[in-house]
């Protein structure tokens, strides 16, 4: 008895220990996870230190001085030693951070957390994120100034990671139960493309192939216009392009619609966008021109952003950098200013492939069989055997979709042609705007700049401002890439890029200010052929007619309008809808919530209740004006919601508005109540559980870990207005990522604000500090240092020295 005692204490002792060290599905191995020399308690953490360190391959001593912010000020003698610092105190901070998001866009998530990402990173790679990375990694290496930082970059990184042991990695990888792998200049190609991808790898050529094949031409041009009438545009409409001498390639035959229905990759988030503007000293109130950007995107932590100065002898520029690439990214200097927001261009089209046979060796192309390149992609699983997957190589890009992959067709596949895959030294357009002190220097900077297609907004303090639309942009014939094209023919390749001298531009408007808010970007008098593709029309016409209203502005105006909540979708339909609306049937407890929107001002303010009523009631009347497209086996794109107001002004009687699963054929009026009586239903749930349906309420902003949404390491229901289509974007989940203000005095101040912290450490008090404060509406004053003098008040600092 006493030997069977002793065979199961140690049977399950045995067991303990193999479930302490081991990783359980999504369960860390506890044992380690908990251990009190090298688990989760060694990341609980205060950054008042003061330990200077060697750092090898330094030719001078670097001082870094953190602020109270947690912002450090680096101080070098020269670029490689400046960006060599810069590695190694971004990875100190952030590289849990930096690392995933490079395995995320190089298709290997499965090695971390198993199978469960296998369709994610077969779709990565099959998308061709790591063939756009290498391509860009070229062209950057090209420059022997920007390889030598990027180099210097990855060294810094890796001088950190050397030094890691167990207990120092950060809390994600002990979750996780992994450790990193050194650092190299791919993947800094790869962060970027990770950014490419987020900004411009959306489309909807297949969409709209399966709505053209449904419905027809007449009902696609009516609801998907080239042009919209009411847009202002980024470059004024006034622009004469009449002096430029423009080739736009002649539209070929189409003999034939193809079909397409598969299902698709996911599609980054709709709403990635951004604001920027400018005005000159002359609508300044102050004399100086005043720059401001604030970039939408998913609301994250760690966040997006990591702010930092750069100093050298030869430049001083402070902004918000990308973990994982080198340099400002949106910031300033004691010269100029910059920003950016997304650019609305169609940059990625699709291409049938026919395939000679199933080895899938040769493709038809121009009358004859032109062969492919086959690349083999082995995906390594957690737990499992490796996975190899066979992508196809085209002329056109990769074949996404295949018999393997999302499609059934046989021999049949679609190829991807992307810009994003072309490759450029991106990296030189911002080391070259870090230190760019007039607009010819911003010119040349933004001429390396390929994809993702950017609006760069520019001011300086001699009072110049400008924007360009800046990309590497296919020159299309009219109507090139709305639609899936056939592979086989040459016409339908893309024929040439528009001359960079020919992409949209303003330097110093009459009007006195540049503005974007990814608008579609030129009037109908620009040149080259360009359609409405990606974003609605209402942020930027708030921010125009704002810089319309009065004669001079001042920061105190920018910081109101960044904050912006005026809701002009609701504004220009909601008034119709009221007035047309039948509300005879209406019960007392609808008609109570009738007279709450009819109260509203159209401001989506956190105490309002009638943005709660408006988002709801239009929600469930585009559900009913476009149930032709609820369709599980077909994917269709909504069009934009100013078509489908248009759509309801102008055409009331539209067979879209009759509700198909009816007997009857309603009309536009019959939609609005029925849609109303439906929307009070949810409202009336939604108040069952919570009581307060006030829009903070009911939006309920959240922040969440960039793994996984980790509740302990997200911050939820946070005070903001705004929405989706609204200066302030701030949706639920989604909004402005960073938000900067720029006086371009002598020398420049500048204001900002990010929904998160300067360390990735859960932690650390630096790790959300800076979330309250950004819902507040509220900002920092950025800290510039002009030289090391003035960083008596730094909370610290650390001196990098050679390694002797």
């Amino acid at each position: 008895m006493k030997t069977l005692k002793l065979l199961l204490v140690l049977l399950l002792t045995a067991g303990l220990f193999y479930a302490l060290n081991t990783k359980l599905g999504s369960v860390p191995p506890l044992g380690k996870f908990l251990a009190p020399n090298q688990g989760i308690w060694q990341n609980e953490m205060t950054e008042n230190h003061t330990d200077d360190l060697d750092l090898a391959g330094l030719e001078a001593p670097v001082t870094v001085y953190y602020d109270a912010y947690l912002i450090p000020h680096v101080f070098a003698e020269n670029d490689t030693d400046l960006y060599r610092a810069q590695g190694y105190i971004t990875a100190q901070h952030r590289l849990w951070q930096m690392e995933f998001q490079t395995r995320a866009a190089a298709g290997r998530i499965s090695e971390i957390i198993g199978d469960a990402a296998l369709n994610f990173d077969r779709g990565q790679r099959r998308k061709g994120m790591v063939f756009g990375a290498e391509n860009a990694l070229s062209k950057m290496q090209d420059n022997p100034k920007t390889q030598a930082i990027l180099e210097a970059y990855t060294a810094g990184i890796n001088a950190y990671i050397s030094q890691l042991e167990k207990e120092d990695l950060p809390v994600e990888y002990k979750l996780l139960d992994y450790e990193p792998e050194p650092w190299t200049p791919k993947k800094t190609a790869l962060l970027l493309m990770y950014m490419t991808d987020m900004l411009a790898g959306g489309d909807s050529d297949l969409e709209y192939t399966n709505f053209l094949r449904t419905f027809g031409k007449d009902r696609f041009d009516l609801l998907y216009p080239d042009f919209y009438d009411i847009i202002d545009p980024v470059i004024p409409k006034e622009k004469e392009y009449t002096d430029w001498m423009v080739e736009v390639p002649e539209a070929p035959t189409q003999d034939s619609l193809l079909a397409f229905s598969a299902q698709e990759l996911p599609e980054p988030h709709p709403d990635n966008g951004s604001n920027n503007w400018a005005i000159a000293p002359k609508l300044s109130t102050t004399n100086n021109a005043i720059l401001a950007n604030d970039p939408h995107l998913g609301l994250r932590l760690p966040s997006i952003w990591y702010v930092m100065q750069l100093s050298t002898p030869e430049k001083n520029t402070l902004g918000a950098t990308l973990p994982g690439a080198v340099g400002i990214i949106i910031g300033f200097n004691e010269h100029i200013a910059w920003g950016v927001t997304n650019a609305t261009r169609d940059v990625k089209d699709w291409y049938k492939i026919e395939f000679q046979d199933d080895s899938r060796s040769k493709y038809r192309y121009d009358g004859a069989w032109k062969p492919t390149t086959q690349k083999i992609e082995e995906i390594k699983i957690r737990g499992n055997e490796v996975y190899r997957d066979t992508v196809v190589y085209t002329h056109h890009g990769p074949v996404t979709y295949d018999q393997s992959f999302n499609s059934n067709q046989g021999l049949e596949g679609y190829a991807m042609r992307w810009t994003g895959h072309l490759g450029g030294n991106n990296q030189e357009t911002f080391l070259s705007l870090n230190k760019a002190k007039n607009y010819e220097e911003y010119l040349e900077a933004i001429k390396h700049f390929v994809a993702p297609a950017q609006n760069f907004v520019f001011a300086s303090t001699s009072g110049d401002i400008a924007l360009w639309v800046q990309g590497l942009f296919p020159n299309k014939w009219e109507g090139q890439g709305k639609f899936l094209m056939d592979g086989s023919d040459p016409k339908n390749d893309w024929q040439g890029f528009i001359p960079q001298e020919y992409n949209a531009h303003i330097l110093n408007p009459q009007r006195g200010f540049v503005s974007s808010a990814n608008q579609h970007p030129v009037g109908p008098s620009y040149p080259y052929y360009v359609f409405n593709d990606g974003y609605d029309t209402y942020r930027s016409r708030v921010i125009n007619n704002f810089f319309r209203s009065k004669e001079q502005f001042d920061v105190e105006d920018f910081k109101s309008l960044q904050q912006n909540n005026y809701n002009l979708q609701a504004a220009e339909y909601l008034p119709m809808l009221l007035q047309e609306m039948k509300t005879d049937k209406l019960t007392p407890v609808e008609t109570e919530y009738l007279n709450e929107l009819k109260a509203w001002d159209f401001y989506n303010d956190i105490d309002k209740k009638g943005p709660t009523v408006f988002k709801i009631w239009s929600s469930e009347l585009s559900q009913l004006l476009l149930d032709e497209l609820e369709n599980d086996s077909i994917a269709y794109d909504w069009p934009f919601i100013y078509s489908r107001y248009t759509l309801f002004r102008d055409h009331p009687r539209d067979t879209f508005m009759d509700i198909v699963e009816t007997e009857d054929v309603e009309t536009a009026a019959d939609l609005y109540q029925i849609s109303f009586k439906e929307a009070v239903a949810k409202l009336e749930d939604w108040k069952s559980d919570r009581e307060d349906y006030s829009w903070g309420s009911y939006k309920a902003t959240y922040i969440g870990h960039l793994l996984q949404n980790l509740p302990a390491f997200s911050r939820f229901n946070l005070p903001i207005g705004g929405d989706s289509g609204i200066v302030n974007a701030t949706s639920k989940n989604h909004g402005p990522s960073w938000r900067m203000i720029v006086e371009l005095s002598d020398p420049p101040q500048a204001q900002g604000i990010y929904p998160g912290g300067q360390s990735g450490n859960p932690g650390s008090k630096f790790y959300d500090n800076f979330v309250d404060q950004w819902a507040a509406g509220e900002y920092i004053n950025l800290p510039f240092y002009l030289s090391k003098d003035e960083s008596k008040n730094a909370l610290y600092t650390v001196q990098l020295s050679p390694v002797q």
